[in-house]
């Protein structure tokens, strides 16, 4: 996942220099992918009951892992062929192809954990996309320095994600009669929660999808235009993978007693700050901290809304999680637009992306206000 869906955040630079984009197109590419990425979400939210409709045999989740790494390994290496048309669908299909990857490695994982009775040890699996996104984030600042085409950063990702791919082919090897934590029973309420209680959660977890994203998909487009010449430009975006590796470890840490509300909140003013300080402060340290104050809530504020999710809707956790999927994805398609226009009216891309990261990190406020509100009300 951290290259079929972030790989394109550190090869954009290269793309923009060597002209096979503008800011506004690389906008448009990047919101394909996260629309494949929803569409993926809800195939795998609705494919169970499908299936028992028709009749048809389970899917077995790892044969889905298998399918899905090599699709992610031949889609990035198509991303390396120069026809410029293909690139949003191949990218779109390379959104659905992560989705389907990382819900069904979730189901295996968290249901092997499950049956050896070690279900706090699932933060572990989210620590693989901030490995991805380090990795990949390394291996481009090498290819910038060596001057690169972009297409050979491509193949070179592909790669990669087929090297990783024949390293954990064999623990894919049995399977899945065991039942998938997504819908066993939940320990919370037998009620769950009120309408407006996961209505609210729906929407303050959206914009976090939002809140995030301008960041992630821009990172080292911001950097070179706040600080342009500093030749510690790519490892910023490798800084933030390693935090989100650090913050799935430490979220699979924190005792479960602990209302998740008040964990969101503080993930939320966390990355906020992150988005922001680069605005405040646009220098090599602020861009260092911003990179760590991102990265760390990441995969913890999806680790705790999924949970809260669960509690406040355990007759159907399937449906409350794809609802919650669908909503982060839905902020994530709109950010990319939304700085490529804000980026149309200024007049220079660092006033622009500005404008964005201020506009991203008071959407990640209205989203810690609403979980404060939630606590104060329910």
């Amino acid at each position: 996942m951290g290259i079929g869906r972030f790989a394109f955040t550190p090869l954009m630079p290269m793309m923009l220099q060597q002209g096979q984009l503008d800011i506004s197109a690389a906008s448009w590419l990047a919101s394909a992918n996260y629309l494949g990425y929803l569409v993926g979400a809800l195939l795998c939210t609705f494919q169970p009951a499908l299936w028992a409709r028709w009749s048809w045999p389970a899917l077995a989740s790892s044969t889905m892992v298998k399918v899905g790494l090599m699709l992610t390994c031949a889609l990035t290496a198509a991303m390396a062929v120069d026809i410029s048309a293909a690139w949003p669908a191949l990218r779109f299909v390379t959104g659905i192809t992560t989705a389907i990857g990382f819900v069904y490695t979730s189901t295996w994982c968290l249901s092997h954990l499950s049956r050896l009775n070690r279900p706090t040890a699932g933060g572990i699996v989210y620590m693989g996309p901030g490995i991805g996104i380090a990795c990949s984030g390394l291996l481009a600042s090498v290819m910038v320095q060596a001057a690169w085409p972009a297409s050979w950063g491509w193949i070179a990702f592909a790669i990669l994600a087929l090297i990783i791919t024949l390293l954990v082919w064999p623990v894919f090897c049995h399977d899945d009669d065991l039942q998938s934590p997504m819908n066993a029973p939940t320990t919370g309420a037998a009620t769950g929660g009120t309408t407006t209680e996961k209505a609210t959660l729906v929407i303050a977890y959206g914009l976090a999808g939002f809140g995030y994203i301008i960041t992630a998909t821009f990172l080292p487009v911001i950097a070179r235009a706040a600080l342009p010449g500093s030749v510690w430009l790519d490892l910023f975006w490798p800084l933030l993978g390693i935090a989100v590796a650090c913050g799935a470890l430490l979220a699979s840490r924190i005792p479960a007693c602990i209302d998740q509300r008040s964990l969101l909140i503080g993930c939320y003013l966390m990355q906020s700050l992150g988005v922001v300080i680069v605005n405040w402060i646009p220098t090599l340290t602020g861009f260092a901290i911003g990179s760590v104050l991102v990265g760390l809530p990441f995969t913890a504020i999806t680790f705790f809304a999924m949970q809260l999710g669960r509690q406040l809707h355990p007759q159907s956790a399937p449906a409350i999680i794809g609802l919650l999927s669908g909503a982060f994805a839905l902020g994530q398609i709109i950010g990319p637009p939304v700085a490529a226009a804000m980026l149309a009216r200024a007049s220079n891309h660092a006033t622009g992306f500005a404008w964005a990261i201020d506009v991203a990190a008071v959407s990640l406020l209205l989203g810690a206000g609403l979980y404060g509100w939630m606590i104060k009300r329910f």
